[in-house]
């Protein structure tokens, strides 16, 4: 059984962790962009925001001012046993946002639309988001956190089926050039693809996209896998580097995630996610373990099936 007291704890733990300890993944990606950036400003920004990741986490301070607007991704495994069910967990995950809103503290960017009214804790009607999915067999419960910035960056279009992989390429261009001249993004970052589904499956896909994958993570089909490999360097090839500056440095990784859509259209939607990358996931087992990382592993085989049943083929293949 999965205690509600444990799930608290760990997503204020993770809470914590995203603001403050970027993910190895990044860093790593981050030098190797140093590596071939040759522009004396962008050189600058990149070493600096290495420097100041690690000041963060020797400070044990939210590595930006502005801690974005934490969100939630639960994946539960078929055979988890959560005390008091999902409610719980959610007020758990609630409970845990707010006290860490005010402990580690995360700048409180949450108000209602029209009033403007902050509860001063990142709590409120709709927030923090908390998208679920299922796993077979599992008996744990994986709670990912993701601190991404909540005005910008993101970028949507209906694009229909004969404009084609130029289409997608076209506009991709479109939207870093514009995130790049009009400072609608902090670069360089993971960029997210969301293509295909309905209008708002595309803006979720692509959000998942950029802030559930690791740098150097690979969609396993191959044509997806080498438009995602293309889109990359077009993205560091308009002469925009990190913060807008000249330069070569402005996608760390693009990922791209798919869904059938209407044979009409190709709905595509953009995300930049932040220049800190800010996740973290707890895993949550029946037997009272917790385990910490940082790769959210979301998109697995089952996400991905293509078949109306789980079949014994789809099982051994995403067994390895």
């Amino acid at each position: 059984m999965i205690r509600a007291q444990a799930i608290e704890e760990a997503a204020y733990e993770i809470t914590a962790k995203a603001a403050i300890e970027i993910p190895q993944d990044y860093r790593d990606g981050l030098r190797e962009m140093l590596k071939g950036e040759e522009a004396e400003l962008s050189r600058f920004v990149l070493e600096a925001m290495l420097e100041n990741y690690e000041a963060a986490e020797q400070d044990r301070r939210a590595m930006c001012a502005d801690t974005g607007v934490p969100r939630f991704f639960v994946k539960a495994g078929n055979e988890a046993q959560i005390e008091g069910g999902f409610v719980a967990l959610e007020t758990g995950l609630r409970r845990a946002l707010a006290k860490a809103t005010h402990d580690v503290p995360l700048r409180p960017n949450r108000v209602h639309p029209l009033s403007r009214k902050d509860n001063n804790n990142n709590v409120g009607i709709g927030a923090p988001e908390i998208d679920y999915t299922f796993e077979p067999d599992g008996d744990w419960v994986d709670i990912t956190t993701v601190h991404k910035g909540g005005l910008f960056g993101s970028d949507y279009r209906m694009l229909f089926p004969g404009d084609g992989i130029d289409g997608i390429k076209r506009f991709f261009l479109d939207v870093m050039y514009e995130f790049g001249r009009r400072g609608l993004a902090c670069q360089p970052a993971i960029v997210g693809v969301g293509l295909g589904g309905s209008k708002d499956i595309a803006m979720t896909l692509g959000k998942q996209a950029a802030c559930l994958r690791t740098v150097g993570d690979r969609n396993p089909d191959p044509q997806v896998a080498a438009l995602e490999e293309e889109l990359m360097n077009i993205g560091n090839s308009i002469g925009m580097g990190p913060m807008g500056y000249v330069g070569s440095s402005m996608v760390v990784d693009c990922h791209i995630e798919v869904g059938c859509t209407h044979t009409g259209g190709m709905p595509i939607s953009v995300h930049s996610f932040c220049l800190s990358s800010r996740r973290a996931v707890a895993r949550l087992h029946n037997d009272g373990r917790v385990e910490y990382r940082t790769d959210p592993n979301w998109f697995t085989p089952y996400l991905r099936r293509e078949s109306v049943e789980w079949s014994t083929a789809e099982k051994t293949l995403a067994a390895g």
